[in-house]
């Protein structure tokens, strides 16, 4: 981690190639969302954001990192406290990135959780622990930075189901899924997508109003995505006429309470 912190401060110093556009010049705005993963790319993605001074909403879970800890520990205070300061927004991932996998009656949901004490097994959970699970985040993120998380979550694998969502409505939270032409494709092989591919269809497809999807490391890409495709997307982007930012100004999230 030590590089990408050499990296961080060396974009940080750089002048911002373009300035933030104010909202009279934008002819669109575009919502970058990050998801945790494995954190290998988490200083440079907030190097690159530093860069161009653009805000991102981050959605956060306990998930294993390549330094060995996970995500949500405290070893990771400093970073998610650096990211509070510079103004970025904060939603659930679910504390152990609990994937649904079927509905049932009476409201609850059958699970499984990828970490923590259940990882790997099936679990009949109730609305009341799958919002539990959900406002987990919240708690351990007061814990390390102070900061009550925005009312957002985004279920792992984007995979929702009309339980789900009822259960994180009633504990306040709205769920932020992404665009089609926001889906980064950082989870596929890069032998298939390369980078290049990935990066011209972003800059192609995406319209103003969308919401774009990446993750903070992805364990079975080879090339990873962000190293490649982050600074040339967002220097795209802009170039287009596009503004930045976070899922608090998007019109179906900034009234939600």
């Amino acid at each position: 981690m030590r590089g990408w912190a050499v990296i961080g401060v060396l974009l940080a110093a750089a002048p911002a190639a373009t300035a933030l556009a104010g909202d009279a010049a934008c002819h669109g705005t575009i919502y970058l969302t990050f998801d945790t993963g494995s954190q290998s790319q988490a200083d440079l993605i907030a190097a690159v954001l530093n860069k161009h001074h653009v805000k991102a909403t981050f959605f956060l879970a306990s998930e294993k990192t390549v330094r060995g800890d996970y995500s949500l520990d405290p070893a990771w205070a400093p970073y998610w406290q650096a990211r509070v300061a510079e103004g970025h927004a904060f939603g659930s991932h679910t504390f152990d990135h609990v994937y649904w996998l079927k509905d049932l009656p009476g409201g609850r949901m059958r699970v499984k959780p990828q970490f923590g004490a259940q990882a790997g097994k099936a679990q009949d959970w109730s609305a009341q622990q799958y919002c539990a699970e959900i406002r987990r985040v919240d708690t351990r993120f007061v814990e390390l930075t102070g900061r009550h998380l925005d009312p957002l979550w985004r279920a792992p694998g984007g995979k929702t189901s009309a339980n789900t969502l009822a259960a994180a409505k009633t504990c306040g939270y709205a769920h932020a899924g992404w665009a089609p032409a926001g889906f980064s494709g950082d989870e596929t092989s890069s032998d298939t997508w390369p980078n290049k591919v990935l990066l011209d269809k972003a800059l192609r497809d995406l319209r103003g109003g969308d919401i774009f999807m990446a993750h903070m490391g992805i364990w079975s890409r080879k090339d990873p995505w962000a190293p490649a495709n982050l600074d040339p997307l967002i220097t795209g982007l802009k170039q287009k006429g596009f503004c930045f930012a976070t899922l608090r100004d998007h019109p179906d999230y900034k009234k939600h309470p």
